[in-house]
């Protein structure tokens, strides 16, 4: 590549532009840089066909935003000129491994259009293991993305339009191709009822799906067929008679291994009938316990260990049931093994003070997990105000987060529908799972997972959020815009006043003084738009929001600004310790 200033009158958009025959992009988040500073990035062109013109393979928004601003009145005239990297001619191929990979870094595409251009890709020549490495994506990932074409092309359509959304696609991948047609006559019918979500997965498999996970066999020899979807790690038996054959085989085995351990008898609960543990009482092997086999419809089996009827027991208190054999001594008595697991324990964290990596990945874990003397709980976010809930879920911060919330679930192994990361049960397995998970990946892989931990288990309107806004220098013009809610929500005709004195100026404040709120708040909101001949504001943010907060008046009440004086205070005690020397409680300033 070699590196140009190109006149942006001669760049045109190139077919292997992964988003070429979109409509316009949406530029609105870096226009206003691009205004004050022009393209920063250099875009990626290719020659074009006519000598002296180009066909732009990335950076399509920045153009698009460069051309905006070129057109305003009083625009830099450098706007026109580009910064590019110019590829050499010919290679379709790389051009569009650049267009993927800048449109993956700035923004995942749906699936469909990644479909597109991976197909686009393999057809130039490019392996699946090949376009994997290029975009440090798994090759499960990439040959799932390959496999929408098993879909119909208007089911395609439908998901990349979307009328139809993920769930219903995901179970749509495990139809065949009548039963997509199928399923598309209903969703053509206006009379009938196309299932979706869950309540598909029901219909493709006539009422019932049976999931891998059941499975009490060995799925590596199972001769019947498995079907998954594309986008999960769910399996299910295409054939549940197939499947119930190997099922039953496996609860054979199993019962024939519970007679040979001693065990009395064994009861095959079948699924017309429930094993209620309220009818039956707790009973020792030696008392002559049995195990009933509770096997579900669904394909699941519990196996119910050391019980008798109520009336069994009963029989066997009053000393008329043959008592069983004598069970064994333990090889450790109570005591002992407290004795074995505190020294244990001591060596552990005394070693653990030279391998502070091994304690930090085991922190972690406990704080996904959870654990009897570890509770930790995701922030809730929650809010009755549907308004609210709405803007904060539309939030560049929220979407960004939620990206990346997505990639510490899947570099964690667990499923990128999770709502969360933390928030687990407790159990020893998830704690050692999760630990050993951790332990395989490198420190930036961690402290990704640990800004995540951070993050869901934050108090929203907390002190901390305060320090960690303050500490890191946040510019909440980076992250929020004043939108409808924010106006809709202030009820303060003297705040509404400093509000107009803060996007329009004190001299029309003072002029307006006497209006009516819904005035203030349209002078305000046609500021902030720059309608109606007034001036434009730009990356306003009012002083509640700011980092640090303060208030408009002297009344108090500002959450932020009382959660703030919270972290002068800490610092204050942080820099001067003696407690005589500790400042009085602060209070909220104008």
């Amino acid at each position: 590549m070699k590196l140009e200033f190109i006149d942006i009158g001669n760049i045109d958009d190139s077919a292997v532009n992964m988003r070429a025959s979109k409509k316009a992009p949406d530029v609105s988040d870096i226009l206003p840089t691009v205004r004050r500073r022009g393209i920063i990035v250099p875009v990626i062109l290719r020659p074009g066909i006519t000598e002296g013109r180009f066909e732009l393979v990335a950076g399509r928004r920045r153009v698009h935003a460069a051309r905006l601003a070129q057109g305003e009145e009083g625009a830099d005239p450098e706007l026109g000129r580009v910064p590019s990297a110019i590829m050499e001619a010919g290679d379709d191929a790389a051009a569009l491994e650049a267009s993927l990979i800048e449109n993956i870094a700035r923004l995942d595409p749906d699936e469909v259009t990644q479909w597109e251009t991976f197909t686009r890709l393999v057809k130039e020549g490019r392996e699946v293991d090949d376009i994997a490495a290029t975009f440090g994506l798994p090759d499960l990932t990439i040959r799932r993305v390959l496999a929408l074409g098993n879909l119909l092309p208007r089911i395609r359509n439908l998901y990349r339009d979307e009328k139809i959304d993920r769930t219903t696609v995901r179970h749509l991948t495990l139809a065949s191709k009548s039963q997509q047609r199928a399923w598309l006559a209903l969703h053509d019918d206006p009379d009938a009822y196309a299932p979706s979500g869950h309540q598909l997965k029901a219909w493709l498999f006539g009422g019932q799906s049976i999931a891998a996970k059941v499975a009490l066999f060995d799925l590596d020899t199972y001769a019947g067929a498995v079907v998954a979807d594309l986008f999960g790690d769910d399996r299910y038996f295409a054939d549940p008679d197939a499947f119930w054959t190997a099922q039953n085989a496996a609860i054979e085995a199993r019962r024939v291994g519970y007679i040979e351990d001693g065990w009395s008898d064994v009861v095959i609960v079948p699924a017309s009938e429930h094993f209620h543990s309220w009818e039956y009482e707790k009973a020792a092997k030696r008392k002559g316990g049995r195990v009933y086999v509770d096997v579900r419809s669904t394909g699941e089996v519990t196996f119910h260990e050391g019980y008798l009827t109520r009336k069994e027991a009963r029989r066997a208190a009053s000393g008329d049931a043959p008592e069983g054999p004598k069970p064994q001594r333990p090889e450790l008595t109570s005591t002992l093994q407290t004795y074995v697991d505190l020294h244990r324990h001591a060596a552990v964290r005394a070693a653990l003070l030279t391998r502070p990596e091994v304690a930090l990945r085991l922190m972690v874990a406990h704080a996904v997990v959870g654990s009897h003397l570890w509770t930790v709980r995701p922030e809730p976010q929650t809010t009755r105000n549907d308004e609210v809930r709405e803007s904060v879920e539309t939030a560049r911060g929220e979407a960004v987060f939620d990206e990346r919330r997505r990639a510490v679930l899947d570099l964690l192994g667990f499923s990128s529908e999770e709502p969360t990361v933390t928030g687990g049960n407790g159990d020893d397995y998830g704690v050692a799972g999760v630990f050993l998970r951790l332990i395989e990946l490198p420190d930036p892989a961690v402290m990704e997972v640990i800004a995540v931990v951070i993050g869901e288990t934050m108090a929203a309107g907390s002190a901390a959020v305060e320090a960690v806004g303050t500490e890191i220098g946040i510019d909440m013009a980076d992250w929020w815009q004043a939108d409808d809610t924010l106006l809709g929500l202030i009820r303060d005709r003297e705040v509404l006043g400093r509000l107009v004195a803060d996007v329009a100026g004190q001299l029309v404040a003072t002029a307006n003084a006497g209006e009516k709120s819904k005035t203030l708040k349209r002078i305000i909101g046609d500021h902030l738009a720059g309608v109606d001949g007034r001036a434009k504001v730009e990356c306003w943010v009012p002083r509640w929001m700011q980092f640090p907060p303060s208030a408009y008046t002297t009344r108090g009440g500002v959450g932020t600004v009382a959660a703030h004086a919270k972290v002068v205070a800490a610092r204050h005690v942080a820099v001067t310790p003696d407690p005589d020397q500790q400042p009085e409680p602060f209070a909220e300033a104008a």
